[in-house]
Order: C-alpha cells, then sequence, then structure tokens
C-alpha cells in the first residue's frame, strides 16, 4: 500500500474516531450492513447516513474498501487509466473510489457529485487528503433536466458511478444509463461499479443485467471480480466486531 494512501487512513481513523469509540462504530456497522441486505428500499431515502455512527461506519469501512477495490479493477483493465484528463465522480459518496481512478491515472483533476450534504462535504476532504484539484457539487445526479449534474464528456474524461446506481429508483437510474452512454458517445470512458449481492433476492440487482447489455452493445465489457479481503487493521478490526467476515472482496463492474 502506498504512502499517500497510509496517511489517508491515519487521518480518516482519527476524523471519525475522534468523537465515537470503536465499539459504537461497530454497531453502526451492523445496522448499516443490515440497511445494504435486508432494508434497501431505505437507502433511496438517505437511510445509511441517517445517523454519526453510521456516516462513521460507512466512511471508516466502506470508503477504504471502495477505494482498494476500484483500484484492484481499474490494475486489470488497463485502458481505463490511459490518458485520462480529469474524472467525473457520480455518486461519489465519501469519494474513495473516484480518487482511486485519479490515483490510478496519474490526473489532479476531479469533479465530485452527490445529493447528501455529508458526502459532499466528506468526498471534499477526501479529495484533499490525496492533493486532488477538486470541485464537489450537491446534486441529483438522474435527475431530469438537472444541468448542473449533466455528463458532458470528452476524450480524456473518466465518468464513474461507484456503488451508486443501485440506491436510485428506476426512473432515476435508467436516466443515469443514458448518461453514462451519451458520456462514452462523446469521448469519455466509463466506469460502473456495484457489489455482488448474493444474499438478496434473486442474487442479483433486477437493473443490472439490462444495463450490461446496453454497455455490451456498445461495445462495452461487463465482469465479476474477486479479490483477497486484504484490509487494513482498523477496517478487518471493525469488521470482526461487527460479525462480518470478509474473506475477500467482491464487485461486478461495466467498462465503455
Amino acid at each position: 500500500m502506498d504512502s499517500l494512501t497510509i496517511s489517508w487512513l491515519d487521518a480518516l481513523e482519527r476524523r471519525h474516531l475522534a468523537d465515537l469509540t470503536m465499539s459504537e462504530v461497530a454497531r453502526a456497522l451492523r445496522a448499516l450492513s443490515s440497511c445494504y441486505v435486508e432494508r434497501r428500499a431505505r437507502l433511496a431515502e438517505g437511510g445509511a447516513l441517517s445517523s454519526a455512527g453510521k456516516r462513521a461506519a460507512f466512511a471508516l469501512y466502506y470508503g477504504p474498501q471502495h477505494l482498494l477495490v476500484t483500484r484492484k479493477i481499474l490494475m486489470a483493465l488497463p485502458p481505463a487509466t490511459e490518458q485520462i484528463t480529469e474524472v467525473l465522480d457520480l455518486g461519489c459518496g465519501t469519494g474513495a473510489a473516484g480518487a482511486a481512478w485519479a490515483l490510478a491515472a496519474g490526473t489532479r483533476s476531479i469533479r465530485g457529485f452527490d445529493r447528501h450534504p455529508w458526502a459532499i462535504a466528506e468526498a471534499s476532504w477526501t479529495y484533499r487528503q490525496f492533493h486532488l484539484h477538486s470541485r464537489v457539487i450537491q446534486s441529483n445526479i438522474a435527475a431530469p433536466g438537472n444541468r448542473r449534474t449533466a455528463v458532458t464528456a470528452r476524450r480524456g474524461t473518466a465518468v464513474l458511478a461507484a456503488y451508486a446506481a443501485n440506491e436510485l429508483a428506476p426512473d432515476a437510474r435508467a436516466r443515469l444509463l443514458t448518461s453514462l452512454l451519451e458520456a462514452h458517445a462523446q469521448g469519455g470512458r466509463v466506469l460502473v461499479v456495484e457489489p455482488i449481492a448474493r444474499r438478496l433476492t434473486r442474487g442479483l440487482a433486477p437493473w443490472w443485467e439490462g444495463w450490461q447489455i446496453a454497455v455490451e452493445r456498445a461495445g462495452g465489457s461487463a465482469d465479476e471480480w474477486r479479490f483477497p479481503a486484504d484490509l487494513p487493521p482498523t477496517q478487518l478490526a471493525l469488521a470482526r466486531a461487527a460479525g462480518l467476515d470478509p474473506r475477500e472482496l467482491t464487485a461486478r463492474s461495466l467498462f465503455l
């Protein structure tokens, strides 16, 4: 792990354990995990970030996972990091996944978009930790007619939607897919990352198959990934305290 990422992890721990204990964050992580697995309807309502404990758990546990998984995917998709000049991080959350793409591509320019004010502040902080030149905008990435988040790409633009599409309502998700396909047509490179949620009904989110067909028709690829769960010590301790068993890190992706 590089020194910049280690420094970020140390700062992340200081930031989110300043007012909460590990036990409190672990309890919140159990509730957050339940929200993702059993009560996904609450995600569109902001249920994952509804308390200080959940926000800390999301940033401290899932943020590093998002960075590590996205980085590993990008390493396996060399075209994703070639000649990238800027990253658009749609539904940026903590900003970790977008930072992973910017760092892997060697660019310092990134723009993040999210509807939640806490996520905007957290992503801004994350981008600063990685010395990225950023602009973070509070706005719904899939709102109809929203000019603030219109995806305008060009050659050299990397457009990321990581761990965001599944939390949208169906009509908003459809608009996002249209925007991503248009960004690719404009010359941008597009990466969508989502978890593999085997415990969900039918194993996969019902919308994924339609997205995969659309991406493959546009010349893109769909992949499933399994990586060793080489989590940093704090994240591993949180997982164990919350009763989680991260034997491997999994994800699925669409790339154009």
